[in-house]
């Protein structure tokens, strides 16, 4: 996370055993989201088009279809509801943009986190 106008930082990683790839992108933003201490207006980088077309696109017929996705009778329930749930919880003092970018594509941060994130599986392993 950094501070907008004073630049300051703050580094975390972290992983869990048996899990997915999406319950862990969701958890990292969740967890920036509550480290914070007042309302602000946040963007989220992020190389996980699960997480930002879900936060974008999916997630208010999501909520108006009781958490439940598709049509008819291919209804069924939308999957890490726990963590869209929290996320919705921890997002709410805030003003939250989502930004979708490529994974290694070159943005720095981007690299630094993904870096942090595969330390994180090695120390998890």
């Amino acid at each position: 996370m950094r501070h907008g106008s004073s630049g300051k930082e703050k580094r975390d990683s972290g992983g869990q055993r048996e899990t997915t790839n999406n319950r862990m992108e969701l958890t990292a933003v969740i967890r920036g989201l509550a480290a914070l201490k007042r309302p602000a207006r946040v963007r989220v980088i992020t190389d996980s088009q699960y997480v930002a077309r879900g936060w974008t696109e999916w997630l208010p017929g999501w909520v108006a279809n009781n958490w439940m996705r598709g049509k008819g009778s291919r209804k069924s329930p939308v999957k890490n509801t726990d963590l869209w749930r929290q996320l919705l919880e921890v997002a709410d003092p805030h003003s939250v943009l989502f930004e979708y970018v490529a994974g290694h594509s070159g943005h720095a941060e981007n690299e630094e986190c993904d870096r942090m994130a595969v330390a994180a599986i090695e120390r998890v392993r």
